[in-house]
């Protein structure tokens, strides 16, 4: 149920405030006073629509795209879900881990800020997950945490994805620009002609 600004407590509308400011980057529009051969640094930091659309095939070209994997991410913070994302990031980071002996330190940094009870980033993962993550932490390895990532993953793909599809988010990275589309209608009608 949506309350007026007023109702809301002084942080939720800071941090609104803080993610309309980091999503701002990605809807700011061409600058249409830029040199055509130019592109600004917003442009840069801005996916291309071919770019933003083939995020719709499937949930790994999303995540395995800088600009995908920001938008989803900010998309995740503006819906308070983002700890499944860092959940998830946290795990491909520390299965990266070429040294043994920060296994298990990065193993119980991972459990206690996603796992324990009341942890500051908790997931949702159902109990008989939680247990056997836990009995994994006795002898870390770089696939202790594979079945709760899993889990993530599956929740993200069929849940979040989708809502991200139809989101304002997405919606306004996959608009053609009207530049663009007043091209086209030029270049096809001097075709015709």
């Amino acid at each position: 149920m949506c309350r007026g600004l007023e109702s809301l407590p002084n942080n939720c509308i800071e941090r609104a405030k803080g993610l309309k400011a980091r999503l701002s980057i990605f809807l700011q529009k061409p600058n249409a006073s830029s040199n055509p051969g130019h592109s600004s640094k917003a442009d840069k930091l801005r996916p291309s629509l071919q770019e933003a659309l083939k995020w719709r095939e499937t949930f790994d070209k999303l995540l395995t795209n800088k600009h995908g994997l920001a938008a989803f991410r900010a998309f995740l913070k503006s819906e308070f879900s983002e700890e499944n994302i860092e959940f998830w990031l946290a795990c491909e980071d520390y299965k990266n881990t070429k040294s043994s002996a920060k296994l298990s330190s990065k193993a119980k940094n991972i459990y206690e800020e996603y796992f324990e009870n009341d942890a500051p980033k908790e997931v949702n993962i159902d109990h008989e997950t939680r247990k056997i993550t836990k009995n994994n932490l006795l002898h870390p390895s770089l696939s202790c945490f594979d079945l709760a990532q899993n889990k993530i993953y599956t929740l993200m793909e069929k849940d979040s994805y989708s809502r991200f599809l139809k989101s304002s988010i997405y919606e306004e990275l996959t608009k053609k620009p009207m530049c663009s589309c007043i091209q086209q209608q030029n270049s096809s009608q001097k075709s015709h002609t």
